[in-house]
């Protein structure tokens, strides 16, 4: 007798052998038990999740003889003639192979005849999407009124691909993924009626890389059992699909947690050697990275042994969970580029050296994390997280900026621009200091520390213009430029002038502030003179 694979071989037969997609096989029935069955039906959803198996039962319940609660019986001569694939009133059609315009009038000129055993004349069209536009406006007028003994059932992965008219005409069912608790509970069941032994560890690897697909995992099953042992356990199946050792795994993450580049490279290419896939590896390191930050925020992992957990513990002391975050967003990235190279080996060792070499000290940082940082302490004041012990250096520094010089000022009026200092006599305006306690007094800190050495001046009538003595460094810019702050500082500055008003950033330039102005954005937080008591 011929082989039979398992996917067919384990085919549900009838809607309550039907694995995950109770949604769908509850309606269906209710629908043949009161009679009410549609003329056309689309079936869609991802591969392996059970559209053709829903079709077929769907044309045999319809049919049989002796149904029961809107099963069939799977015991007339109907339903007999069907599983057995003699029953010429249901015809299965491919619209891969058969997605002409001739294919679907054959079937048009079809429909008008009886059937000669059944109820109905059921036709299963597969992968409709490949249809031509030709034999969609050909299937139109039929699908949308055939004759009484006709039904019709699509189904497709890519209903989005289908014309409008034809969607309309039909009843739409959306099946979902599998999850992997289903698969696992299926894929049990089908070891304990063909004898095979497997370990739970398999089973849960296996409903993982089926990624919700039953057909996919009943695949990866029979691949096992191709190798003849009598136990399928978890390093079979790795091996099988190329997935790494969770040894290797754990010890390329403790040399990145180390920073010991050789230790990563040398186990890479021990990886390499014994034939397994660079894309499985990267999927591997962001699961466990995953499972590390999850570990270390919850203390709870359910599918590794305390041995693994030993090592997970041991890791995760060693890390932060910045660092794990950091560290999934550049593996994805990696990921993504990794599928448009053709030297994937090369793109993967880079990322790992530079993941070693990864400085998380301040001076280190870019300019991008240090904003991010003092946003956070911004909104730890405003929550009152921070306590702010003592502010009087900051009022001294107030009273003491007197410095004085000359500016030449664009005239132009239009959005904050950023402008040059020469050589005409301004006048500073008295209510700038208020401005600023105004802002302390809101615990916009990040933008007063950026306002403690400016002075302000009257540009023109409808303009304020803000001196920075120590220049306007990039950091400054950036704080500066934010559309929250020049809306603040705006309206703060047109209450006190009592009037609408605008407001130009002027750049001082002084050779003699220009070290000043290079100073480090921390420094610039300390010139506040308060001392800050950060709670986590």
């Amino acid at each position: 007798m011929a082989y039979t694979a398992l996917y067919r071989k384990f085919r549900p037969l009838q809607f309550e052998d039907m694995v995950g997609q109770e949604h769908i096989t509850r309606t269906i029935r209710n629908q043949i038990v009161a009679g009410r069955v549609g003329h056309a039906y689309l079936l869609t959803g991802g591969r392996g999740t059970g559209k053709t198996t829903t079709a077929k039962i769907l044309a045999r319940a319809i049919n049989c003889l002796n149904p029961q609660d809107g099963e069939p019986c799977n015991e007339c001569e109907i339903c007999k003639a069907a599983l057995s694939g003699s029953l010429t009133d249901i015809v299965e059609m491919d619209a891969a192979s058969n997605n002409s315009v001739d294919d679907i009038r054959a079937i048009r000129d079809e429909v008008n005849f009886l059937p000669t055993l059944a109820k109905y004349r059921v036709y299963i069209i597969d992968e409709v999407h490949m249809l031509s536009t030709g034999a969609f406006n050909a299937l139109l007028k039929t699908l949308e009124e055939p004759p009484a003994h006709v039904k019709f059932i699509l189904a497709t992965t890519e209903p989005q691909k289908l014309p409008a008219t034809i969607l309309s005409r039909c009843q739409r069912f959306d099946f979902r993924k599998i999850s992997n608790s289903d698969i696992s509970k299926r894929l049990e069941y089908v070891c304990k009626q063909s004898n095979i032994e497997i370990t739970k560890e398999a089973l849960k690897l296996i409903s993982i890389l089926a990624e919700g697909a039953m057909r996919d995992a009943l695949s990866i099953l029979e691949r096992c059992l191709q190798e003849g042992n009598n136990k399928i356990d978890e390093n079979l199946v790795k091996d099988l699909v190329g997935i790494p050792k969770l040894t290797f795994i754990s010890q390329i993450m403790k040399a990145l947690v180390q920073q010991d580049i050789e230790t990563v490279l040398k186990t890479m290419d021990q990886i390499i050697e014994e034939g397994k896939d660079l894309q499985n590896l990267l999927w591997e390191l962001i699961k466990y990275t995953k499972d590390i930050l999850v570990w270390k925020t919850t203390q709870n992992l359910e599918i590794y042994n305390e041995d693994e957990l030993k090592q997970i513990e041991e890791i995760a002391k060693q890390i932060s969970k910045e660092r794990l975050l950091q560290m999934i967003y550049t593996l994805s990235e990696l990921e993504n580029d990794m599928k448009w190279s053709s030297q994937k080996t090369i793109l993967f060792e880079v990322a790992m050296i530079k993941l070693c070499h990864v400085q998380e000290s301040k001076e280190m940082m870019g300019l991008e994390e240090i904003i991010q940082r003092i946003d956070r302490l911004e909104n730890q004041l405003n929550s009152g997280q921070v306590i702010i012990a003592n502010d009087e250096k900051q009022k001294k520094e107030n009273k003491n900026s007197t410095l004085e010089k000359d500016v030449k000022i664009n005239p132009n009026i239009g959005k904050v621009k950023i402008e040059q200092v020469s050589d005409i006599q301004v006048q500073k305006l008295e209510f700038w200091p208020k401005v600023i306690d105004e802002l302390k007094k809101q615990r916009k800190m990040m933008l007063v520390s950026n306002l403690l050495s400016t002075f302000a001046t009257m540009i023109n009538d409808m303009t304020v213009g803000i001196v920075f003595q120590n220049g306007l460094t990039p950091f400054v810019k950036s704080i500066m430029e934010k559309p929250e702050n020049i809306q603040e500082l705006t309206r703060l500055v047109s209450i006190e002038c009592g009037k609408e008003m605008r407001i130009k950033l002027l750049d001082y330039q002084d050779p003699t502030l220009k070290e000043k102005a290079s100073k480090k954005p921390e420094k610039e937080v300390q010139e506040l003179g308060i001392d800050v008591n950060v709670f986590e």
